[in-house]
């Protein structure tokens, strides 16, 4: 309702020659009548839809920060008290989303705090989620939390996340304090996470040496600080050869990846025309465009023309589905994938949950 009235609001201000600039969702009717049900079927035959972009918070998690709690699990956006599952509730929202399953994953929190405290706020999400997932096995999986600014403690979290928890993979952030994923300090952890198999799913939380900048309206800190951020992250890690060293390492990027795909090629190009910008000792086996193939990207990118540009840039066999639900950017994360005309029947299968289920293990 809040929306509808920020929206009538605009069109009445926009009469009057004033325009304001929100951040609600504007609900189009033709597109709720074409909504995508349960059970999600492409030329006939069932698919299993899987959302691997989908949130959570612990309040037993959550008391161990203290008085900063409600501030770090909590922000000020739509769908942040969702944040915590209700069960019945969170299962209705899936059911009206046509999501079979949701791959949740906790945005982290803790990496500026020290190991014991970031440890334990780890270990309970994770015996949390673990939880969580056994109550409703065919509906919920999930991404571990890792305590990754102690690389030492996050490939035993991994390890044990994985063989004893039945956790799919782990969700990280864009970078640990200031550190870069290409680092070598990392190189354990994707190692581990190579030798099981199981994906790192990227999630971005900002740039905040951008915050003056992105400062002011459209909530730009968010808008193109957090694209930015995973753009930078998956950067550093082809440049750097971390996936030369890691061949077998398997990356979901959250929000399609940021800028990469979009501008990709220019990646092709930019040591050929700044060498100096690039290290001689760092000899990437594949051109960096090549190494898209070694990422995934979520869908989350609103239309069925984003979706198209990014099937042809990197293959519609590397796009996984993903809502960032309870957060609303899109609530219908089914819908633009059939509407993408440029698809084949098997590619939106693939995109709603084929991949997703061989990349996680998970049964169709």
């Amino acid at each position: 309702m809040t929306t509808r009235r920020n929206f009538l609001k605009t069109g009445a201000a926009a009469a009057a020659g004033i325009v304001f600039c929100g951040c609600g969702l504007v609900h189009n009717a033709n597109a709720q009548q074409s909504r995508q049900k349960l059970p999600v079927t492409v030329n006939g035959k069932r698919v299993k839809t899987i959302d691997i972009h989908a949130h959570c918070h612990f309040r037993e998690a959550g008391v161990l920060l203290g008085a900063d709690a409600d501030k770090l699990q909590l922000p000020p956006v739509n769908g942040a008290a969702e944040a915590f599952i209700e069960i019945d509730k969170r299962l209705a929202a899936m059911d009206a989303q046509a999501v079979d399953m949701e791959v949740l994953s906790i945005n982290p929190f803790w990496y500026d705090r020290n190991r014991d405290l970031a440890g334990q706020i780890v270990k309970i999400q994770n015996e949390k989620l673990a939880e969580l997932c056994a109550s409703k096995p065919d509906r919920f999986a999930a991404f571990a939390s890792l305590t990754l600014q102690a690389p030492d403690l996050a490939v035993l979290e991994l390890e044990t996340a994985v063989k004893k928890q039945g956790l799919k993979g782990a969700a990280i952030g864009g970078v640990v304090d200031g550190v870069e994923f290409s680092d070598s300090k990392f190189h354990p952890v994707w190692a581990k996470a190579e030798e099981l198999g199981v994906p790192l799913f990227i999630h971005p939380q900002g740039v905040p040496e951008l915050n003056k900048r992105l400062s002011g309206n459209g909530w730009l800190g968010n808008t193109i600080g957090n694209p930015l951020e995973t753009t930078i992250a998956l950067s550093h890690l082809i440049f750097a050869g971390t996936f030369d060293r890691f061949p077998g390492l398997k990356v979901i990027a959250a929000h399609s990846g940021g800028y990469l795909a979009s501008y990709a090629d220019r990646s092709d190009h930019a040591c050929l025309v700044g060498p100096k910008g690039c290290n001689p000792d760092i000899k990437l086996k594949k051109a960096p465009t090549e190494y898209l193939k070694q990422i995934y990207f979520d869908s989350l990118i609103f239309t069925p023309e984003a979706i198209r540009h990014l099937a042809a840039q990197v293959g519609a066999e590397q796009i996984v589905l993903g809502s960032d639900y309870p957060y609303p950017w899109q609530l219908a994360p089914v819908d633009h994938i059939f509407a993408c005309s440029s698809l084949s029947d098997d590619d939106k299968a693939n995109i709603l949950g084929n991949t997703a289920a061989k990349l996680l293990g998970i049964a169709a």
